[in-house]
């Protein structure tokens, strides 16, 4: 591993205060940490190219001459920038760290918010292109998508910077995101420079320079900030996939092997107002085999009318009753002449059912057939089922769509406007 040679020590020419120089050659600015007057680096004088105009000096979270690990690579921290965005509704700005090897060269830590970003400059360059009316840029194969553009000024400078700094420079910056990566470029007096970002939490960047206490912690969702939930959604929604397919072929299997055995079916009639309308009892019928499910289906002649029945599953062995009651109407196009029950858990034995219809005195004759069969295959459990499946990727989804939407709300191109619409 390459180690950091030792800074080159000069006078400031303004307060005669002491400055240390890191980056050799390759500096050709550097800001007296005394006055904060910005050098000339390239001058054996030292001469002054700014005179620090600021009211507040400002010190770095990682200070100057600080050296940290990132892709196997010493960095030491030689320079320090603030950077500000002014827009009609606000103001914000961010810190920029120069780090600098002397075998590798430079590289750059953005932080907003507590959200940072490790960045090297580009030597190839983006291919700017538009799709459907979105600006997008590709870059090694992968796609970014336009997030903002706006004139970034410089306020304030302390250290070193292989350029020549000073407070007050305006770029213009246009960045592009493809989480957890981020695409920059800035035009400055007609030039133009690439770079690459990617997202690094406070606490990386604490650990890669063993830095003591803790970083501040993150605000807000930052434009490259992976999101928490993708990778959840997808495995849920792979998850929901497979269980749907088993939950789909249980249900086929349990369809195919259900008996549906009919072991009684009759009609009656009944006049309301007559004797008709009294309570009697069916025919008793046998349930074979093992406990399962009964269905009554109650079908009739009704139209733009309605009926009731008291229904009573009674053991003709043991005496004991399930009683129920359902409601059959049909008026136009709304409702049913037909109705469907189903009774859970059965067991075998000898059955007859009690039945008591109620029909407005006056009204229709009535017509019904009543057919029992059991063991019949229930769509409702599976319905059921798959609807609570549903539930945890839906669910995550909407928190992902939340995330991204957070994402894009302070961009050029909110994905959901303040108004509430796409």
């Amino acid at each position: 591993m390459a180690t950091v040679a030792t800074p080159k020590a000069l006078a400031c020419p303004n307060c005669g205060g002491p400055i240390e120089i890191r980056g050799y050659a390759h500096t050709l600015s550097v800001v007296c940490p005394g006055c904060l007057t910005v050098l000339d680096a390239t001058n054996p004088q030292l001469a002054i190219l700014q005179m620090f105009q600021g009211q507040q000096r400002i010190l770095p979270g990682i200070p100057l001459g600080s050296r940290g690990t990132f892709e196997a690579t010493v960095w030491e921290v030689i320079g320090f920038q603030i950077r500000e965005v002014t827009t009609e509704d606000a103001r914000y700005g961010w810190s920029e760290y120069l780090l600098f090897n002397p075998y590798k060269g430079f590289r750059y830590l953005s932080e907003y918010n507590g959200h940072w970003n490790y960045i090297r400059v580009l030597s190839a360059l983006p291919e700017k292109t538009m799709d459907r009316g979105n600006k997008l840029a590709r870059y090694q194969g992968k796609t970014f998508a336009h997030f903002d553009h706006a004139p970034a000024r410089t306020t304030y400078v302390l250290g070193e910077f292989p350029w020549q700094v000073v407070v007050g420079e305006t770029a213009e910056v246009d960045d592009y995101v493809a989480p957890p990566l981020m695409l920059s470029s800035e035009t400055m007096a007609g030039e133009i420079t690439w770079s690459l970002g990617e997202y690094y939490t406070g606490q990386q960047i604490w650990r890669a320079f063993k830095l003591p206490g803790y970083p501040s912690p993150a605000m807000g969702v930052f434009a490259n900030q992976p999101s928490p939930m993708a990778a959840k959604v997808r495995s849920l929604w792979t998850t929901w996939l497979w269980l749907t397919i088993l939950l789909a072929a249980m249900f086929f299997y349990f369809t195919a092997s259900a008996a549906r055995q009919e072991v009684f079916r009759d009609s009656y009639t009944m006049t309301p107002g007559t004797a008709s309308a009294a309570p009697f009892v069916t025919k008793d019928f046998t349930l074979t085999g093992r406990t399962s499910n009964l269905e009554i289906d109650t079908s009739t002649n009704i139209n733009n009318d309605w009926v009731y029945f008291n229904f009573a599953l009674i053991n003709q062995d043991t005496g004991q009753a399930r009683d129920f009651g359902r409601e059959v109407s049909r008026y136009q196009d709304e409702g049913s002449s037909r109705d469907r029950v189903v009774l859970p858990r059965v067991p075998p034995g000898k059955y007859y059912l009690r039945i008591e219809p109620e029909k407005t005195a006056g009204s229709a004759f009535l017509y019904y057939e009543i057919v029992i069969r059991r063991d019949v295959p229930r769509l409702g459990w599976f319905l059921l089922a798959f609807f609570v499946l549903f539930i945890p990727p839906v669910f995550a989804s909407l928190r992902a769509f939340a995330f991204e939407n957070a994402r894009w709300r302070d961009s050029d191109h909110p994905r959901v406007t303040s108004g509430g619409s796409d």
